[in-house]
């Protein structure tokens, strides 16, 4: 499988943080999520990857370019859409337009304004007066009008409704369908990886703490619940980590499988990636 993105012994260090990732593969074609708490070193991650900070040490190539040697090529091909907004609230679609045509040599006017009247949204009103809904479209159609083969985005559903979310997850299906694209979503909604992505990244305290297919995770762990008095039954090797509450105890397995034939009398539970995160994170070792 091609990869669109290839990192090798990538450090960022700060005073009190350090994004450490040895070697890290993400596959050409997928949709690709990103998950962690806040302060994991997700958005630390992406900013090293559009090169907006300096990395202390490591590589990194996408579209098999060294964005140290081909920084402006490997722009020209990847499409962003952050959290907040980097446009400034006085613009207005038509500005929008006017800038982005003289970054990208790709860039497609009518595309960019057909998408906006996909969207119903108004080419002279300033980002300022629009919902978070319709700024948050009006970014993915900058996005997307220069035609990249790469889309990050960085909590690019947060803070939006239902259904805006679910529109604007079918638009980023659309873009991967042709299975030519791919995309990096970072997110704190772990519901809609579970929908859409193909892949799974897991950072914990700036390290990679789990990377899988979404299948493999979903289909392999699990949250195994016993007593407090049958706690001890459990083989330790069988434990990735584990929480005590009231009555019972949870326990976080990666063998399902295994498990299930194992531990017939307790109750094995299919996992959420939310569940997953609470407890590799909160959960004791």
């Amino acid at each position: 499988m091609k990869n669109v993105i290839e990192i090798k012994d990538l450090k960022k260090v700060y005073p009190k943080f350090t994004l450490d990732i040895d070697k890290l593969n993400i596959p050409s074609g997928e949709v690709t999520g990103l998950i962690g708490e806040n302060g994991a070193g997700k958005t630390t991650l992406i900013k090293l990857l559009l090169n907006v900070i300096n990395k202390s040490s490591g590589s990194i190539k996408i579209f098999n370019k060294d964005l140290d040697k081909e920084e402006l090529l490997i722009k020209e091909d990847i499409g962003v859409v952050l959290d907040n907004t980097f446009y400034p609230e006085t613009f207005s679609p038509k500005d929008i337009d006017i800038v982005m045509k003289n970054i990208y040599s790709t860039w497609d006017k009518d595309y960019f304004y057909k998408l906006l009247d996909d969207f119903k949204i108004t080419y002279t009103q300033n980002l300022k007066t629009m919902s978070k809904g319709m700024r948050k479209k009006v970014e993915i159609a900058s996005a997307l009008a220069h035609y990249p083969k790469l889309l990050i985005l960085d909590e690019a559903t947060s803070g939006l409704d239902p259904v805006v979310r679910n529109e604007i997850l079918d638009i980023f299906l659309d873009f991967i369908k042709d299975e030519e694209h791919s995309i990096l979503l970072s997110t704190h909604i772990t519901s809609e990886l579970e929908h859409i992505a193909d892949h799974i990244i897991f950072i914990n305290d700036g390290k990679i703490v789990l990377e899988n297919t979404r299948d493999e995770i979903l289909d392999n762990y699990g949250i195994l619940k016993c007593s407090i008095s049958d706690f001890d039954k459990v083989d330790k090797k069988d434990i990735v980590s584990f929480k005590k509450n009231k009555y019972n105890y949870e326990v976080l397995i990666n063998n399902m499988s295994t498990c299930k034939k194992k531990y017939k009398n307790f109750v094995l539970d299919k996992i959420t990636l939310e569940e997953l995160m609470v407890l590799v994170i909160k959960g004791e070792k």
